[in-house]
């Protein structure tokens, strides 16, 4: 099993600081310095460059900032401590904002602290002592799921879940070692008692999204789509970190034929106050390969008054129409998108077969005329020609 590491001298230890404002890094060294808190103290702009320096040389803590480029500091932060060499590192997550994605991000991730910006003296001075004393004075339960982590590792599953149990016993409503504890369970094959686990620690922290969307995956993956979506809306109700998962839910409900908590998914991923157009029309294509339109159509709408010259979409709408047998609405977008686009034939072609569909022969021959003087082997414009 592990050893006892070595406590951290908090004078003479080494820190880096990862931050991508060079005022910020500047700002931090002072702090540091006046405070006579570590010795070595290095600096990088970002998680990439932040990795790179563990990498050739682990340092004693790290001081993290949430929102960077090319790799954040939940990104870099998941880096460690997914490496064996590095995961024991104390982090400290730095973030000038106070959004509830943010702070559940990173509550939930092995985060050993957390500070808002702008830094005060005190603060920092406060959470990096309290976290070096975590460090070198850990709890019970800190020791009994380190030894767990050990017997899971060594392929002693069994021992390793008596060791978590034993640490649940010191924190009995910690959800992150009930999670610990049914994804134990599930690895050693014993799904019943991995889902009591992992439910119990949904029920006891109603901010635990990691729980639930790990709830979401078993019951996708036992085909139980109903309960999936339930833990799915929850989770999108905390986080939009799962929402391409949860998109992928959204298409397996409409193709199960259950459209409701389908549409219910695909509005809480598009909840979000920015605008994001593209998302929406991926979400459209979904729902136009099941057929279902009245949601498809919702959604161009909404684009096309955000952004009136995306022409397709206005076809595609036109096109919904004419699927929920709207032709009225349907001429009129077609109308309006050719006086916008002269040129298209395909416009002329679908208000063609509408005037055909209402009886208005000589209107649907006027513009079938229009179609064959430009294309003469038009297909479809020769058929319905023909028909009239």
């Amino acid at each position: 099993m592990e050893t006892n590491k070595a406590s951290i001298d908090i004078e003479n230890m080494t820190i880096l600081a990862v931050d991508d404002m060079k005022s910020m890094r500047l700002t931090m060294r002072k702090m540091l310095r006046h405070l006579n808190i570590g010795k070595t103290l290095k600096f990088a702009e970002n998680g990439r460059e932040g990795m790179s320096i563990l990498e050739s040389a682990p340092a004693d803590l790290v001081i993290l900032d949430w929102r960077m480029p090319f790799m954040n500091g939940t990104q870099m932060l998941e880096h460690i401590r997914k490496d064996k060499a590095l995961r024991d590192i104390p982090v400290i997550m730095v973030s000038a904002e106070a959004e509830k994605d943010i702070v559940l991000e990173v509550a939930e991730t092995e985060i050993d602290g957390y500070l808002l910006k702008p830094l005060t003296l005190n603060a920092l001075d406060t959470k990096i002592r309290m976290v070096v004393d975590r460090v070198n004075h850990p709890d019970p339960a800190t020791v009994l799921i380190n030894e767990a982590r050990s017997f899971e590792e060594a392929g002693d599953l069994d021992s390793a879940i008596e060791k978590t149990k034993q640490a649940l016993n010191f924190k009995p409503s910690a959800s992150r070692l009930l999670r610990r504890l049914g994804l134990l369970y599930a690895k050693a094959c014993r799904p019943e008692m991995a889902e009591k686990c992992l439910q119990k620690a949904a029920a006891v922290n109603l901010q635990d999204a990691n729980t639930r969307q790990i709830l979401g995956e078993m019951y996708i993956k036992k085909n139980d789509l109903k309960k999936a979506a339930r833990y799915y809306l929850e989770v999108l109700s905390l986080t939009r970190r799962f929402s391409e998962e949860a998109i992928l839910l959204g298409e397996r409900l409409l193709a199960a034929g259950q459209t409701y908590p389908a549409i219910q998914i695909f509005s809480k991923v598009l909840s979000e106050p920015k605008k994001n157009s593209a998302l929406k029309e991926r979400i459209v294509d979904i729902c136009l390969a099941f057929d279902e339109f009245e949601y498809a159509k919702e959604l161009l709408e909404t684009i096309i008054h955000e952004f009136p010259s995306k022409y397709d979409l206005i076809f595609k709408t036109a096109r919904i129409y004419i699927a929920i047998e709207n032709f009225e609405k349907a001429l009129e977008l077609f109308l309006d998108l050719e006086r916008a686009q002269p040129s298209r034939m395909e416009v002329k072609l679908e208000i063609a077969k509408i005037y055909y569909h209402f009886d208005k022969v000589y209107q649907a021959d006027a513009y079938l005329n229009k179609i064959l003087q430009k294309d003469p082997e038009n297909k479809e414009a020769l058929a319905l020609r023909k028909a009239i």
